[in-house]
């Protein structure tokens, strides 16, 4: 389900939806549990992550977080 925004890689699909390839696990996992707890609000994420168990938030945040992501800037 993550892929459909965020794509398989990390790097989105959509412009509403940040890249989250490489990103740091601790923050992935907060962010999830954010969301899953309503903490933190979004009309997509948040029914997202409330099916979502703690096993699967590290599994995920572990996933993304491995991707190596970089951006090269124009000279």
């Amino acid at each position: 389900m993550c892929r459909t925004c965020h794509g398989i890689d990390g790097v989105a699909w959509i412009p509403i939806a940040p890249h989250i390839a490489g990103e740091s696990s601790v923050y992935l996992q907060t962010q999830l549990k954010a969301f899953r707890s309503g903490k933190r609000q979004h009309e997509i994420m948040s029914v997202i992550a409330k099916q979502l168990s703690d096993e699967d938030i590290a599994n995920l945040a572990a996933w993304y977080s491995s991707i190596e992501f970089s951006v090269e800037v124009p000279e």
